[in-house]
């Protein structure tokens, strides 16, 4: 199968950026594309239109590609429970919970199973694989078992591209480092570097350019100056702060709160779009300051973080907030934790069954923790009572809870859905707790949310903003920006004309 692989000298040195870029470029050329990542470790993750979890960048990079995103685009899925235990997720369904050692010894013939299934599943209906790695292809400690970077290059027989983040500082070293620390196939196979994230003059880096080639022997395919604001969905945590940071404040302050084992965070990334719209992320209860809105977002390990928000009394916060007319939402792990109580029955949040805590007493409501995780897209029509009337909205649930609310006059079901009720809302949606991720991707009512906020302030109201459309239009001017800083010509002729010789060296005609 045709295709191209991007490996890193690093976590976070854009890996995803230039696949997803890759992906809107080989659409644009008019190739069926799909996304391929092995393994993937992140609690920021995608539910497929049949049900089934994968990572959030690979969900993403599908939407780039124009396809509909598949088990097979991520067929690993690791989950960080806490700083050693993880949930796999195998074919986007819960598979086992594994420390580190364990996985390694237990799954790992599992796992190039799965991968190998997958490459053959994507062949079937796709003309090229934009691959990413994870992390660095040379981690010496773990590469005899690895499944995530050359194994995966291998497996699928495509070249590789070394990508590289400047703005780390080290980018010679990096790339030098990494080269010579592969085997000697292995280096056979990087046939590019590419240097991300440059800010300032291009001209100055020519001189570096030049000497990579001469040291390495391997052509800079280009140099892709840093883009800030560029609106893709980010791919984990690392890039956080780094995503939502915004020099200049604005006229509605919306706060998130960032949870040690955050998930999904992905869903308040609309509000990038909005021109009149902060956020920050907030860990302790000097920053919380005065929002206008503040946000509970999902989590990997609820009650944990329930008890880390406990520790700092930022639930004294929290709730000293909503006492004084705040305007609160919390979605999924976020939306369980205003529960008064919280029972993991099945032991499923803390591995203790019948483990009972109490919640942040926002809402009147029980939540119960059982064995089975739920994954499926949802939609429906906001309750009469919700304060949103009648708007449609769709998302997608990923939960292991159930939550049961007490309605009565002042607290109402959120959405109406196909199957029954979701969420809880009080005070005409001026609290609220729903277990639809991507709420805020449904423009009406985001832009309804937002305008109450607007209209608390004396500020005007807002017409809505297409997020789906910007998104599109996003996807194509990245695929042109990398179009412009990229030798894409080199990069066409080196897929087309990759192959193997007789004695099975890898070789391409460059």
């Amino acid at each position: 199968m045709k295709g191209i692989m991007l490996q890193g000298t690093s976590s976070d040195a854009g890996k995803s950026f230039i696949a997803t870029a890759f992906c809107a470029l080989f659409r644009q050329l008019g190739y069926k594309v799909a996304p391929f990542k092995s393994q993937n470790m992140s609690n920021n993750s995608y539910v497929t239109i049949d049900g089934k979890e994968i990572g959030r960048a690979q969900g993403i990079q599908a939407e780039a590609a124009g396809v509909n995103a598949s088990v097979y685009m991520n067929p690993i899925l690791l989950k960080p429970r806490n700083d050693r235990r993880a949930e796999v997720v195998l074919f986007g369904e819960s598979y086992e919970t594994y420390e580190g050692r364990e996985y390694r010894e237990r799954f790992y013939e599992i796992g190039l199973e799965a991968i190998q299934t997958s490459l053959l599943k994507l062949k079937e209906h796709h003309d090229f694989l934009v691959i990413e790695g994870a992390g660095s292809p040379v981690e010496i400690n773990l590469n005899d078992r690895e499944l995530v970077n050359m194994k995966v290059a291998e497996l699928a027989d495509v070249p590789v591209i070394l990508v590289a983040d400047i703005e780390r500082g080290g980018v010679f070293a990096n790339i030098v480092g990494t080269l010579q620390l592969l085997s000697k196939e292995e280096r056979k196979r990087v046939k590019g570097i590419i240097i991300n994230k440059f800010r300032g003059d291009l001209s100055l880096f020519e001189n570096g350019v030049e000497w990579l080639e001469d040291k390495t022997g391997v052509k800079v395919l280009g140099v892709v100056p840093y883009l800030p604001h560029h609106m893709i969905d980010s791919e984990d945590s690392l890039s956080i702060r780094s995503r939502f940071l915004q020099k200049e404040e604005k006229e509605i302050d919306i706060a998130v709160l960032r949870l040690p084992y955050i998930s999904n965070y992905t869903d308040v990334e609309p509000f990038l779009f909005e021109d009149d719209v902060s956020i920050r992320f907030v860990e302790h209860p000097n920053q919380f300051g005065q929002p206008d809105a503040f946000i509970i977002p999902g989590t990997k390990s609820t009650i944990s973080d329930l008890h880390w928000i406990k520790e700092l009394k930022l639930d004294q916060t929290i709730q000293q907030y909503e006492r004084s007319g705040g305007t609160i939402i919390g979605i999924c792990g976020g939306y369980q934790m205003m529960s008064e109580t919280l029972f993991d029955e099945a032991g499923s949040d803390t591995g203790q069954k019948g483990f009972k805590v109490s919640g942040l007493h926002l809402l009147p409501a029980v939540t119960t923790f059982l064995p089975k995780k739920q994954t499926i897209r949802s939609k429906g029509v906001m309750h009469h009572q919700s304060g949103f009337s009648g708007l449609e909205v769709d998302g997608y649930e990923i939960h292991l809870g159930t939550t049961v609310v007490q309605y009565d006059d002042a607290v109402s079901p959120l959405i109406i859905t196909e199957n029954g009720i979701d969420g809880a809302s009080y005070d005409s949606g001026r609290i609220i707790g729903t277990y639809f991720h991507h709420i805020f991707e449904n423009d009406p009512f985001r832009t309804q949310w937002l305008n109450r906020l607007r209209n608390k302030k004396g500020l005007p109201i807002k017409e809505i903003v297409q997020v789906k459309q910007e998104k599109a239009d996003q996807f194509d001017r990245l695929a042109n920006y990398v179009k412009e800083h990229l030798d894409i010509d080199y990069l066409m002729e080196l897929i087309e004309s990759w192959e193997k010789n007789e004695d099975g060296m890898v070789k391409g005609n460059r």
